[in-house]
């Protein structure tokens, strides 16, 4: 953040305390390890962990003040609150203001999938126009989006922000954190079903988002998606639209791709067009794998052009973007020419989906695709089906499977059903031991399951060779 008195950030959080005009900042941070030279230190109680055990480890490490719930021997100035979160978010929300005042932009996006490439992709645009912050990995939940926001200083242009929800409310929260000039949608799947109960609850909460666009601000909505594109009467917003699979029709915007091909590791080319307020023909080249990173580079290239970037910033940045968060289709090859796809950071149906008909556009001649898949958690009572119609998926698209987790037999049955081959694991080191087995240089390997069963050690392992066991990269 901009560089504030102790005075000033106790008033931003609502605490008392910190009667000093001392400089504060400009980190704002809730691991003491990662405190700095006149940092913020904010003392998050936990079931395991408690943060204000650590008061004095991150003052040793510079921090000049603690937003905290009670006051300790620790040498610095304590700022107490009633509530460590509602502060931090306070905090955020008053940072966020004094930024917007001085012409700070903000863009959040949602959906059930993509968001953390689709923000990936969004930064890397904006900031070959100009400076901006957006999330660390998946920061999007009460915590994540004040700390982004918290990285902004004086020179910040703009700040993208990726709202998670686990409930209804969630995003018209995190909304009143940083308000959205911009509000992109991606999807309604069925990540998180068992918490929302139904898709209807999903698209509910996530149209959210274009509730809380101003007039001014822009709407972009996915045309492709049709639960996305009725969200367009809950908005005052301007609408933008953008669709992988043609001109979408409705928007004062709309954007989509024409000439769409893909290289051998499914890294798709198209020509970026759009029309309305802004009319561009661009030609862009993804480095990312996967048809469905089309349909996010759209929707980051909307929100773009809805900002005004020029239509050629927005597409060399695209063709130059990278990965930016780990464990999402990394390629991962070996030096004896297996490749390794490693995008075990999360998993849902759609984008179980989604990652397996990509590897099995990279199969190779003569090689086999292979895939070691756990489970897609908070599904709900679905779930066994889903992971069964997972197993039936696979074995369509030609894998070798290896599951792994508590729904593991319903993966298997689902490949059995399609007449495919499985083997079912106990633990990661057997996924390792079964998935490496006599691999030859024209196979491909992908692994993804829910982020709870940590399968990238097991991806780790098999890039690693066919000596390596899951339990030597714990």
């Amino acid at each position: 953040m901009r560089e504030h008195t102790i005075r000033q950030v106790a008033a931003l959080a609502g605490a008392t305390g910190g009667d000093s005009d001392d400089p504060a900042g400009p980190d704002v941070v809730v691991d003491s390890r990662l405190a700095t030279p006149g940092s913020v230190f904010v003392a998050l109680p936990g079931e395991r962990v408690d943060g204000h055990d650590y008061l004095a480890a991150a003052a040793q490490r510079g921090a000049v003040a603690a937003l905290c719930l009670r006051a300790t021997d620790a040498p610095l100035a304590h700022l107490l609150v009633p509530d460590a979160v509602a502060a931090l978010s306070a905090l955020a929300r008053g940072v966020v203001a004094e930024a917007k005042a001085s012409g700070l932009e903000c863009v959040g996006i949602t959906g059930s999938s993509g968001k953390t490439s689709t923000k990936d992709l969004l930064g890397q645009v904006l900031a070959a126009q100009a400076p901006t912050v957006s999330p660390k990995g998946s920061f999007n939940n009460e915590i994540g989006v004040p700390l982004t926001a918290l990285r902004i200083d004086a020179g910040t242009r703009y700040l993208v922000s990726e709202f998670g929800a686990r409930g209804g409310g969630h995003i018209t929260w995190l909304s009143g954190i940083v308000p959205p000039d911009v509000g992109v949608v991606l999807n309604v799947g069925h990540a998180h079903l068992g918490e929302f109960g139904s898709v209807a609850g999903i698209a509910q909460a996530k149209g959210e988002l274009v509730e809380a666009v101003p007039a001014t601000g822009w709407a972009v909505l996915n045309a492709d998606d049709p639960l996305v594109l009725g969200m367009a009467p809950r908005t005052t917003a301007r609408l933008a639209t953008f669709a992988a699979s043609g001109r979408p029709g409705p928007g004062e915007l709309r954007v989509w791709a024409e000439s769409v091909t893909a290289d051998e590791l499914q890294r798709h080319s198209f020509v970026l067009r759009s029309a309305g307020a802004v009319e561009a023909a661009e030609p862009v080249s993804l480095q990312g794998a996967g048809s469905h990173q089309v349909a996010n580079a759209l929707a980051a290239a909307t929100a773009a052009l809805a900002l005004g970037l020029p239509p050629a910033v927005v597409a060399g940045a695209l063709t130059g973007a990278v990965a930016q968060s780990q464990w999402r289709m990394q390629l991962m090859p070996r030096p004896d020419g297996v490749l390794v796809v490693n995008d075990s950071y999360n998993a849902n149906p759609d984008s179980m989906r989604a990652a397996l008909t990509t590897v099995a556009g990279m199969r190779r001649p003569g090689g086999r695709v292979v895939a070691v898949l756990g489970d897609m958690l908070e599904l709900g009572p679905d779930a066994a089906a889903e992971h069964r119609e997972l197993g039936r998926l696979a074995a369509g698209l030609g894998f070798v499977v290896v599951a792994i987790g508590d729904f593991a037999e319903a993966i298997a049955e689902g490949v059995r059903m399609a007449s495919g081959s499985v083997r079912v694991v106990a633990d990661r080191d057997a996924a390792v031991a079964v998935a490496g087995a006599d691999l030859e240089a024209s196979d491909v390997v992908v692994v993804k399951a829910s982020r709870g069963l940590a399968l990238e050690v097991v991806a780790d392992a098999l890039a690693s060779g066919p000596d390596a066991g899951a339990g030597e990269r714990r």
